[in-house]
């Protein structure tokens, strides 16, 4: 599984930091209100709850979370009318890239995603034609130095699909469904264990990148996708090898 941006994992510890605090509250309220729309209940809903702990994250309050959740299961007109989109497109380099999106206009946040992409060498693509690319699947992240062979043995009777090292952290991937089991079975296992979940779509064709001209439109393109306030999540199939 490897080769799948490492740009979703990282942006919300970016926005927490980041002085524009409203915009990041506003997409993570986004998040929730439209996840709440498959369940309020955050112990059947995953999406629900990994969006309220992203929400906990940023120090939202309590009741904020809320009132999101209520919009989002109840039948408030706000609720109605947010729409979520998965745009893909094909970005520099020969890349595949997929944005997420919530907006409550969907013709203006098409047109303006349009615009923006052809400003960095890339182009909207066809439905259907990138997001055969990825697989939509559950990760947990943990630091390296919680890991051995036995720990593996275990995590893979629980229902572990794949594994991947990294430099100073193993990323661990399951299905959606069987995410926060396997969150808890580490937490119980290794107490105080630093666990980062996230529900995500997993590059299964990933390009490699060896031009430096290549990665930095690439970096400027997803940044520049990070600041437009309907983008909520972004994955691409770019794999650095410089």
């Amino acid at each position: 599984m490897s080769g799948h941006s490492k740009w979703a994992k990282v942006k919300y510890q970016k926005a927490a930091k980041d002085p524009k605090r409203g915009q990041a509250f506003s997409k993570i309220t986004n998040l929730i209100t439209v996840a709440s729309r498959d369940g309020a209940d955050i112990n059947t809903n995953p999406k629900l709850r990994l969006a309220v702990e992203k929400a906990k994250e940023l120090g939202m309050p309590k009741e904020n979370i809320e009132r999101a959740i209520e919009r989002g299961s109840g039948t408030g007109a706000e609720a109605k009318q947010l729409e979520e989109l998965m745009c893909e497109a094909y970005g520099p380099g020969g890349t595949a890239i997929l944005i997420q999106a919530i907006t409550d206009n969907k013709n203006r946040t098409l047109a303006e995603l349009r615009h923006l992409l052809s400003s960095y060498d890339a182009k909207m693509a066809n439905s259907g034609s990138v997001r055969y690319m990825f697989k939509e699947t559950g990760r947990l992240t943990i630091p390296k130095n919680k890991w051995d062979e036995d720990l593996e043995l275990k995590i893979i009777e629980q229902g572990a699909e794949d594994i991947k090292e990294l430099p100073e952290t193993i990323e661990i991937y399951t299905p959606i469904n069987n995410l926060h089991s396997l969150s808890n079975f580490l937490s119980n296992l290794i107490p105080g264990i630093n666990l980062d979940t996230a529900i995500e779509y997993v590059s299964q064709q990933p390009v490699p990148i060896t031009d430096p001209a290549i990665k930095q439109k690439l970096e400027s393109l997803f940044d520049a996708l990070d600041e437009h306030n309907d983008v909520e999540e972004i994955y691409s199939n770019a794999e650095y090898q410089l």
